[in-house]
C-alpha cells in the first residue's frame, strides 16, 4: 500500500493542487460554480488531447514539435468534410488522417535516424501548409451534434460532457495498448532503447506506433477544435509548448520510460484554472500571457534540469 502511494505521491499532489485552485477560484469569484466548470473543461479539451499524445511520445523518449499543426490539419479537414458527408464518417476520416500523419513523423525519424526535434520541426510546417493547402482563411463547418456534444454537464451537475469525452476517447485508445505488449514496449524503449532492442524489443516499431498514436490524439484535438469554434481554423493555435509543460509538470521525464497520463492532463486543467483566476482578477491579457508563458517556460526548463541531473547519476 505504501509503494501505491509514493508511486502516486506527485499526482495526488497535483490533485491537491487543483482542489486549492477551484476553491481559490470560488472564494475569487462566489459565483463560479458548474457553468464555470463547463466552461473549464471545454477550453482545455484540445490541450487535454494535444498533452495526452505529447506524453506518449515523450514516454517512448521522443518529442513532437507537429502537435499543433496536425491538429490544425484534422480541424480544417473536419470542417470541410461535414459540409459534405454525414459526421461519423467524417470524424472516422479524420482519425485515419490523424494516425497517418503521426506515422509519417515516426517514420521519417526511424528511416533518416534524424533527431526527433529536428524531423518534427520540419514537419510542423510541412503539416501548417496541409492545413493552409485544405482551408486559406477560417471556414467550414461542423455538425451542430459535435458542438453541443461538449457543453452542458453528463447526468449530474458538475460532470462537464468534455471531460467524460476526454475521458472516454483516452481510456478507449490508450488502455488497451498501456496494458497489451506494445505498451510494454513503448516504456521499455524510452528507458533504455539499447537494452530494450537486446530484449527482442522491436524499437524502429515501437517509436512509430508511438508517433502514431500520438497522431490520433491529434486528430481528437483537432475534432475538439473544430467542436468549438464550429469551423476549421488553418492556423495552429498554443498548443505545443503548453502540452510539453504540462506533460513536465504531470510528471513525465523528458528523458522517457517514466510517467503516466493522469498526471500530464490534471497538469492541463492546472494551468487552465491558474489562467481563469488571472482572469478573474482583471489582470491584463498581455500580462496573463507573460505568466502563463514564464511558467510553462520555467516548468519545461526544470524539467529538463532534473532530467539531465538524473542521466548524471
Amino acid at each position: 500500500m505504501s509503494g501505491i502511494i509514493r508511486k502516486n505521491a506527485w499526482v495526488a499532489g497535483l490533485l491537491a493542487l487543483l482542489v486549492v485552485l477551484l476553491v481559490a477560484t470560488r472564494m475569487i469569484q462566489p459565483g463560479f460554480g458548474v457553468s464555470g466548470l463547463e466552461s473549464i473543461a471545454r477550453a482545455a479539451l484540445p490541450f487535454v488531447f494535444a498533452t495526452t499524445g505529447m506524453a506518449v511520445v515523450v514516454i517512448v523518449g521522443g518529442i513532437d514539435l507537429s502537435v499543433a499543426s496536425m491538429m490544425a490539419v484534422c480541424a480544417v479537414t473536419a470542417a470541410v468534410l461535414m459540409e459534405r458527408m454525414a459526421g461519423v464518417p467524417a470524424i472516422l476520416i479524420v482519425l485515419a488522417l490523424g494516425l497517418a500523419m503521426g506515422v509519417i513523423n515516426g517514420g521519417l525519424i526511424v528511416a533518416t535516424r534524424v533527431p526527433d526535434i529536428v524531423v518534427t520541426l520540419a514537419m510542423l510546417f510541412v503539416w501548417e501548409g496541409v492545413a493552409l493547402l485544405i482551408l486559406e482563411s477560417p471556414g467550414g463547418s461542423t455538425a451542430d451534434w459535435l458542438q453541443k456534444s461538449i457543453r452542458g454537464s453528463f447526468l449530474i451537475p458538475g460532470l462537464p460532457n468534455a471531460l467524460v469525452i476526454a475521458t472516454v476517447c483516452i481510456a478507449v485508445v490508450w488502455l488497451p495498448i498501456r496494458r497489451a505488449r506494445l505498451g510494454i514496449a513503448i516504456y521499455a524503449t524510452g528507458s533504455d532503447e539499447r537494452a530494450a532492442f537486446r530484449s527482442g524489443v522491436a524499437v524502429g516499431r515501437t517509436r512509430i506506433a508511438a508517433y502514431g498514436i500520438c497522431g490520433l490524439f491529434s486528430a481528437f484535438g483537432g475534432l475538439s477544435l473544430a467542436a468549438l469554434t464550429g469551423i476549421g481554423e488553418p492556423v495552429p493555435g498554443p498548443y505545443l509548448l503548453a502540452s510539453v509543460a504540462a506533460v513536465v509538470l504531470g510528471g513525465v521525464v523528458l528523458g522517457g520510460g517514466r510517467g503516466g497520463l493522469l498526471g500530464p492532463i490534471i497538469a492541463v486543467f492546472i494551468l487552465r484554472i491558474v489562467r481563469t483566476i488571472l482572469t478573474l482578477l482583471a489582470v491584463d491579457p498581455n500580462v496573463t500571457t507573460i505568466i502563463e508563458g514564464t511558467i510553462m517556460v520555467g516548468v519545461v526548463m526544470l524539467g529538463t534540469a532534473a532530467t539531465m541531473r538524473g542521466a548524471r547519476t
